[in-house]
Order: C-alpha cells, then structure tokens, then sequence
C-alpha cells in the first residue's frame, strides 16, 4: 500500500444563502479559507464590488506570507440585463435588493491552480495549471 496522496482539483459551489446573512468580513474569512485549501469556488451570486476589491487586497497582503500562495484569479457570469424591458429591470431590481444578486456566477480560484479566466458574454474558460 503507498502512502503517496494523489492531489486533484476540488471546485466547491457556495450557495448565496450561504453567505447571505455574514458581514463583508466575514464573508470574505470564510472564501479566503476555502481558497487557501487549493479550491475553486463557484459562488452563486456575486460580491459587492466593495467586497471584490478588499478579497483582492487581502489575497495580496497573504502572497508572500503563506507558502506556495500566488494570489486568486476571480471572474464574475452575469446576465445581460441591457436587452430586457424596463419592467424586467425592475422586477429583477427588487428581486435582487430582496435576496441578492442570485443570476449571477462568481468564479474565485487560487492563482496557483487557475491559470487564466477568460470571460465574453456567453461564456466563461477557466485554464488551469497542470499539478
């Protein structure tokens, strides 16, 4: 029997309601401890812009300090709201200032297993490095 452990990828997806109820800390505790086990994380949702930006400046503070963290890679799936009348716009407004931005898709991965993320309107391509 070997003893040698065999490393694969884990993607964890986070509900929204998850993490709905935490404060921006909090919140982004508790994604910088799951990115720091080496996995993806598929949120559904997105972040406040304010909570993107300081899980960003919080990662750089970490590179350096924890071995072998090269920093995140983070993208956001979001629906095409331009197209849509102004009474779906609004329903989807009130949805969303109810129980959050729960159309879109938040992609967050340690850079060190995710190599590139290239997003257009359609669609989202995750590279990853080889382990």
């Amino acid at each position: 029997m070997s003893s040698h452990k065999k490393e694969g990828l884990t993607i964890q997806f986070l509900p929204y309601a998850e993490i709905d109820g935490l404060n921006s800390t909090a919140r982004i505790k508790k994604l910088l401890e799951i990115i720091l086990k080496g996995k993806v994380i598929i949120i559904q949702g997105r972040l406040e812009a304010e909570e993107e930006t300081r899980l960003i400046e919080d990662t750089l503070i970490l590179v350096g300090k924890v071995k072998g963290f090269k920093g995140i890679e983070l993208a956001v799936i979001a629906p095409n709201t331009r197209d849509r009348g102004i009474m779906s716009k609004f329903k989807h407004g009130i949805a969303n200032a109810l129980v959050g931005n729960t159309e879109s898709l938040t992609v967050i991965g340690p850079a060190s297993v995710i190599k590139e993320m290239r997003k257009d309107p359609k669609k989202l391509e995750v590279m990853m490095n080889r382990q």
